[in-house]
C-alpha cells in the first residue's frame, strides 16, 4: 500500500489549496471512460488506478488492486460488469509490487488469463505472497494482444522501476499505461525503491520515442488528474536529470548524506507533488548512486 499515501498526498495538495468548506474527498472509487475511445476505461480504488478495455469479445484488465482490501477487487469486477457481460479473458501484471497486483483470485476464478513479464513471475514465485496469482503466461520482450478488434502492445524495455516492468500501448488509440516511475507533475516517491539508476532516466527517454500520447498512469496526480501527456513525461525527466547532477556535484564535493539533503533545492520543481515529503529521498537514491555506485 505504499504508493496510496503518494496519491492522497496528490488528492490532498489541490484540496489545501481551497478554502475548508470546499474541501471534499474524492469517492472511494471509480470509473471513467477515456475519451475517444471505444472501450478503454480507468478504475480507480482510493489512491492507484487501472486500465480495462472492454471488446466484444471480451474484457482485457491490468493490476487488481487489491492488496490488503478485496473489496477493492470485488468493486473492479463489479464496475466492469455495469458496462459488459462479456468474459474477462486477460489480467496483466505492470509489475511486481504487492500494492498494485495483489488480491486478482476473483478474477482467475472468472477464468480470466494472467500475464506478466518473466521476471515478475521468477519473483513472484520466489516471494509465494498467497494473494497473488501467479502469471499463466510471460513476455520476455514483447507480446501483442489482439482482441474483438482492440490490439494491445506488452512492451518490456529493460529495468526501470523493478527488472520487470511492462509499458502497456494500445496503438490505434495513442495511449499507454505504465505504473509508478511515471508520476504526473510530482516526485518520486520516498526512496524511489526498487528503481534502477541509470535505467530509469534511459526508460524514459524510450517511452519519449513510442507513438503515443496520453498516459494512464498507476496512481492520480495532483487535484486527483487521472490521464497524462508527453509534456508531463518530459517534465519528470528534466526532474530526475536536474536532481541527479545537484547530486553528483555535493558528492563530487564531499557532502554528507545529511549536508546533500539540506542544501539541495529545485526552486523549479518547487510545484512538484510530494516535492517536501519525498525529495530528501529522492535524494537519497541518486546519493547511493554518485557516492557508492549502487
Amino acid at each position: 500500500m505504499m504508493r496510496l499515501a503518494t496519491a492522497l498526498l496528490a488528492f490532498g495538495l489541490a484540496a489545501a489549496a481551497l478554502p475548508a468548506r470546499a474541501q471534499t474527498p474524492p469517492p472511494v472509487f471509480s470509473t471513467t471512460k477515456v475519451d475517444g475511445t471505444d472501450g478503454v476505461y480507468i478504475f480507480r480504488y482510493q489512491g492507484h488506478q487501472a486500465m480495462f478495455i472492454v471488446t466484444p469479445q471480451g474484457v482485457i484488465a491490468t493490476d487488481p488492486i487489491g492488496e490488503r482490501r478485496p473489496e477493492a477487487v470485488t468493486t473492479y469486477i463489479a464496475e466492469i460488469r455495469k458496462i459488459t457481460q462479456a468474459p474477462i479473458k486477460y489480467v496483466i501484471y505492470s509489475h511486481s509490487h504487492f500494492d498494485h497486483i495483489a488480491g486478482g483470485k476473483p478474477f482467475k476464478d472468472l477464468g480470466a488469463t494472467f500475464i506478466a513479464q518473466r521476471n515478475a513471475k521468477t519473483v513472484l514465485m520466489e516471494r509465494k505472497n498467497p494473494d497473488i496469482v501467479i502469471p499463466d503466461e510471460v513476455v520476455d520482450k514483447q507480446k501483442i494482444i489482439k482482441l474483438g478488434g482492440t490490439t494491445l502492445e506488452l512492451n518490456y524495455i529493460g529495468k526501470n522501476h523493478s527488472d520487470n516492468s511492462l509499458i502497456m500501448r494500445l496503438p490505434k488509440e495513442k495511449i499507454i499505461f505504465v505504473v509508478d516511475f511515471l508520476p504526473l507533475h510530482a516526485v518520486e516517491f520516498r526512496i524511489m525503491a526498487d528503481e534502477y539508476l541509470p535505467q530509469l532516466e534511459t526508460s524514459i527517454q524510450q517511452i519519449l520515442g513510442m507513438d503515443w500520447d496520453r498516459l494512464i498512469p498507476g496512481h492520480p496526480g495532483p487535484g486527483g488528474r487521472q490521464i497524462g501527456t508527453k509534456d508531463d513525461v518530459k517534465e519528470h525527466l528534466e526532474y530526475l536529470q536536474a536532481l541527479s547532477a545537484e547530486v553528483k556535484k555535493a558528492v563530487d564535493e564531499g557532502k554528507s548524506y545529511t549536508d546533500a539533503i539540506k542544501d539541495i533545492k529545485l526552486p523549479k520543481y518547487e510545484g512538484l507533488g510530494g516535492y517536501g515529503a519525498f525529495m530528501p529521498g529522492n535524494i537519497e537514491r541518486y546519493y547511493d548512486y554518485w557516492n557508492r555506485g549502487i
